[in-house]
């Protein structure tokens, strides 16, 4: 038996910080108990707190197009997407996934790559060619008509945790400001400034015509197969109990305080970004995270398009509110854990749990990861 001891660490157990010693054995968490003994690796009181849980991020279309018109090595892609999130102390992730694309590209990675990518995170899985256990987010875009007949044959991948229902058109949820809808689009996707009208024109057509049959069809669908669903950019109350009656569990960025006080009482965990928190307000102009959290409507925070933001936004968030780091932690990890039905395994330093962990020194200003630990095992 394969025993390991990590001491003179302040632990951020799931109800208080402890100053104390953590054993695991055959990369289990075996012992937790306060104080500091003479053998074992010594923290000299650093932070030692559980590996983070990420249940949506698109940095892997960042690996696989770095630039415009670039196309990776999908392979590659993956790995080195594997590496941004371990080295950022996420060791699980959902893959957030697009199935079908906002704009017409013919080069769209969202359109004519996301079976590759799934490939590619699959064959890496199995082939412990990664870091981090990944698990897939398919984000299923309700305007696009092929949707359901994209969606449909995945319903049984076995990596499979999650599918979110957006619908990103113009004038509604995440882009009411139709400037910055603009902004966006022109900047990230790069859609002509002289053809935004006729894009918006587009948009709004294929939402008309296509949304509503999507929506109920994979709502039926994940109902069926016990899929976990969420709902994307919630902007209203209506827009809440829609969700709540399709059976969502998980509101991810509602984009407005009512939003977000009438899922957290109803009982679906609300997602925010670290983004959000690190530069103190929301890229398309809607709600603060921060005032969410203040408020005490956030249970989750996802790292989003900055796998570095994620640790990060944790400490912010206990620097700037009275909340203590143990219970914020939990909004990156545990709240994570139990929104995708796998809190007894992973989440929280607990004796039983598997054995990830991240050691982290604080400055006051930016938190270093000083080593990031999966099932006992050194990785980064």
């Amino acid at each position: 038996m394969q025993e390991q001891i990590y001491t003179n660490y302040r632990l951020l157990l799931p109800t208080e910080e402890v100053l104390g010693t953590l054993v695991i054995r055959d990369g289990i968490i075996s012992d937790i108990q306060p104080g500091v003994v003479s053998q074992g690796q010594n923290g000299t009181g650093n932070y030692l707190v559980p590996g983070l849980i990420e249940l949506h991020t698109d940095n892997l279309e960042k690996c696989v197009s770095p630039r415009p018109g670039v196309r990776w090595n999908l392979d590659a892609a993956a790995v080195n997407h594997d590496r941004d999130l371990i080295s950022s102390g996420i060791t699980t992730v959902c893959d957030a996934i697009a199935i079908g694309d906002v704009t017409p590209r013919e080069d769209s990675l969202r359109l004519h790559h996301y079976a590759p990518m799934i490939e590619a995170i699959a064959e890496g899985q199995a082939a412990g060619r990664f870091s981090v256990d990944h698990l897939l987010h398919l984000r299923c875009e309700l305007g696009y008509e092929h949707l359901y007949s994209t969606i449909e044959p995945l319903a049984h991948h076995p990596l499979l945790a999650l599918i979110s229902l957006m619908d990103h058109t113009p004038g509604q949820r995440q882009f009411v400001n139709i400037d910055k809808y603009k902004q966006y689009y022109v900047g990230k996707h790069g859609v002509p400034v002289e053809k935004m009208e006729e894009f918006i024109e587009m948009r709004l057509s294929n939402q008309k015509r296509h949304a509503k049959e999507n929506r109920q069809a994979l709502v039926a669908m994940t109902q069926e197969k016990g899929i976990s669903l969420a709902s994307h950019d919630d902007a209203t109350v209506e827009h809440v109990q829609e969700a709540i009656a399709e059976g969502v569990v998980l509101a991810e960025f509602p984009t407005t305080v009512d939003a977000a006080k009438e899922a957290h009482s109803n009982g679906l965990s609300v997602l925010m970004g670290a983004p959000n928190i690190i530069l103190g307000g929301s890229h398309s102009g809607n709600v603060s995270a921060m005032e969410l959290v203040e408020l005490d409507l956030v249970d989750i925070i996802s790292s989003d398009y900055v796998p570095r933001s994620l640790l990060q936004s944790a400490f912010i968030i206990s620097q700037q509110t009275t909340k203590p780091l143990y219970e914020v932690i939990k909004l990156v990890t545990l709240n994570s854990a139990t929104a995708i039905n796998l809190d007894s395994e992973i989440g929280s330093l607990a004796v039983g749990k598997q054995a990830d962990f991240v050691t982290v020194q604080d400055d006051g200003i930016v938190p270093k990861i000083l080593e990031v630990y999966k099932k006992g095992d050194r990785v980064a």
